[in-house]
């Protein structure tokens, strides 16, 4: 088991309707309440990570600078991170000092007109 598999013992309160039903569940199921709540987080982070929603709220935020890499990489993963970080790089670098483009006709000689008004369909 590695360190970030540990139990951690958190606290927290929950109207008690909740534990009621919580409890009958886990009597029903066989398991405790633990195992329960464990497995519904679960659930709900997986569901809550793979909304487009979320995800748009993750990269918006971390390209207002309000999230740290290490927190958009546990958020959306190491694949998604990376690639929200090489598009930040992006927009953050400046703008290429191109000069304007020259009045050039490109097309020469081989334009075409295309007479709109006499379309039979």
């Amino acid at each position: 088991m590695s360190s970030s598999d540990e139990p951690r013992r958190v606290h927290f309160q929950s109207p008690e309707y909740l534990v009621d039903r919580l409890d009958a569940i886990a009597e029903l199921f066989d398991t405790d309440r633990t195992d329960l709540l464990v497995e519904a987080i679960r659930e709900y982070i997986e569901d809550t990570a793979d909304s487009e929603t979320f995800r748009k709220l993750v990269a918006r935020k971390y390209y207002d600078d309000q999230l740290e890499f290490g927190t958009v990489k546990r958020l959306v993963g190491a694949e998604t991170a990376q690639r929200l970080r090489l598009l930040k790089a992006d927009l953050d670098d400046e703008p290429l000092d191109l000069a304007a483009p020259e009045d050039t006709d490109i097309y020469g000689a081989d334009a075409v007109t295309v007479d709109t008004t006499a379309d039979d369909r």
